[in-house]
């Protein structure tokens, strides 16, 4: 059963739902905090992501913390925002509630305008079995079962090549997605090869390695134009990074990976390590957002919206960000940053009874992806820029945008540590990062079943309560005894004699 949601917000005050604390829901927020509204943000995670940076924490540079702050510390001093844990599994237009929840429990949350930032997953193109040995870059679970399955991969190489066996399997690491985010992980795994742990290891050689990118698309980076695309491509090749291009990925298996080229030909890569950096999904939201307005969705489930970012026949709900399939959009953080600030001021101009801004305008500041330290691409208008001064660039950007001083002090402390020398910080593995996420999907209902539910927790509280204070009172008289007695540190023989 669902629970209202309690809140200490003025009741009679404009509500305002924003759904995703990504870039879209944390800017859209901020742009409220001076506007006579209460503002909950309903997130399936408690902490802000910064997403172009989670290829370094799979990589071994960067912190989880230093690219994902608590949401609620970055508003705590929002005074008219609030934080509500829980993935939205429901929306209903005509009632003006949203429904989530979070281990079992359920809570509706009403809203007098809504603006949902849920952003977009990882698509494998109806392949959804590849994420088991493929895992995709867009959440922190992710990067960081990445980086248990890349350096394990080193480890049991090492293992391997001890015991006389061939590891060329181990040492081979595929990323399917030539995009900006497979153009970076391809390159900062070519650097952690054949740079950072080339010396770390005994029985393997780490610049023996191969780094291999795929894509079915004919060059590099397709957004960026085909000069940056064959530079980019000239420079990952420079590092040793192996570029298959017009190979569709068919099968991917513990083992290795399947492609098949335009010719016929299909090949396969032995490889244990391997990345999806290739294609995005939208929000489930945008289906059950179609489905009540009759709004279409294209083929990657993003939803037409008007030119003003609200949805048919629903003035009072925005969709900002990846979700929306409107002139051409791309899916990129500005789209949704500059979306929710839009619909943020709209919403404060209407209760502010001032006129419309007039339609959506985006503009486009620019792309940057990074290959190499020192070495990146930018697309900014018509200007292009490589090397060592797109690579600055890229640098000051993302300390800008990274949320909170102590971020961008460390994430630059590391930087400097990574780029400057051949270190990686954050290098710590576990069993538990590569497998938990496979441990969990076999349970019929994941996480919630590892809790109890509300009634049947309270009933075994009560129960292991009286048995625990009289096993707690029998070892504490066990304790006074052993010692009033002087038999701490006596043979048990000695100490039963004595007694």
């Amino acid at each position: 059963m669902a629970a209202t949601q309690p809140t200490t917000q003025t009741a009679d005050r404009h509500r305002v739902v924003i759904i995703g604390s990504g870039f879209g829901g944390l800017f859209g927020t901020k742009q409220l905090r001076r506007s006579d509204v209460d503002v909950t943000i309903v997130a399936k995670t408690t902490h802000h992501l910064f997403q172009p940076l989670l290829y370094q924490v799979a990589t071994g540079i960067l912190s989880q913390g230093e690219i994902a702050p608590p949401t609620r510390e970055i508003l705590s001093s929002q005074k008219n925002a609030q934080v509500l844990l829980g993935e939205v599994t429901d929306i209903d237009l005509d009632a003006h509630t949203v429904t989530s929840q979070v281990l079992g429990r359920s809570t509706v949350t009403p809203y007098d305008s809504l603006i949902v930032a849920a952003g977009a997953g990882q698509s494998y193109f109806g392949n959804d079995h590849f994420a088991e040995f493929a895992p995709g870059m867009k959440s922190i679970d992710d990067a960081l079962e990445l980086r248990g399955r890349i350096f394990g991969a080193f480890e049991m190489a090492e293992i391997g090549a001890t015991r006389g066996e061939n590891v060329d399997h181990l040492l081979t690491f595929v990323v399917v997605g030539a995009g900006p985010t497979g153009v970076e992980m391809a390159g900062q795994i070519a650097e952690l090869a054949h740079r950072t742990l080339h010396k770390d290891f005994r029985s393997i050689n780490t610049r023996q390695a191969r780094v291999i990118l795929v894509d079915a698309a004919p060059q590099v980076l397709p957004p960026f134009g085909e000069k940056l695309g064959i530079k980019a491509k000239s420079e990952l090749e420079k590092l040793g990074v192996e570029v298959i291009l017009g190979a569709m990925v068919t099968d991917v298996d513990e083992r290795g990976i399947e492609m098949k080229f335009k010719d016929g030909r299909v090949e396969r890569i032995e490889s244990v390590a391997k990345i999806w950096a290739a294609g995005v999904q939208a929000n489930p939201l945008g289906r059950t957002l179609s489905e009540q307005t009759g709004a279409p969705l294209d083929r990657a489930g993003r939803i037409a919206v008007n030119p003003d970012l609200t949805l048919p026949g629903h003035p009072e709900v925005f969709v900002v960000g990846d979700m929306i399939n409107l002139d051409h959009l791309p899916g990129v953080a500005q789209v949704a940053i500059q979306g929710a600030k839009y619909a943020a001021k709209e919403i404060d101009n209407r209760l502010k009874s001032k006129p419309s801004a007039g339609p959506f305008h985006y503009f486009d500041k620019g792309s940057m992806a990074i290959i190499s330290r020192f070495r990146a691409v930018a697309l900014i208008g018509k200007l292009r820029v490589t090397g060592v001064l797109a690579w600055l660039m890229w640098l000051a950007l993302h300390l800008i945008y990274i949320t909170g001083f102590k971020s961008r002090v460390t994430a630059l402390l590391h930087w400097a540590v990574s780029f400057i020398g051949r270190g990686r910080s954050e290098r710590t593995t576990t069993e538990q990062q590569i497998f938990a996420r496979s441990a969990l999907s076999r349970l019929k209902r994941g996480a919630t079943d590892l809790v109890s539910d509300p009634g049947a927790y309270d009933a075994a509280r009560a129960m292991l309560e009286t048995t625990r204070r009289a096993e707690l009172e029998e070892r504490a008289l066990e304790e006074a005894r052993l010692t009033d007695a002087g038999e701490r540190g006596v043979p048990v023989e000695q100490a039963s004699s004595v007694g």
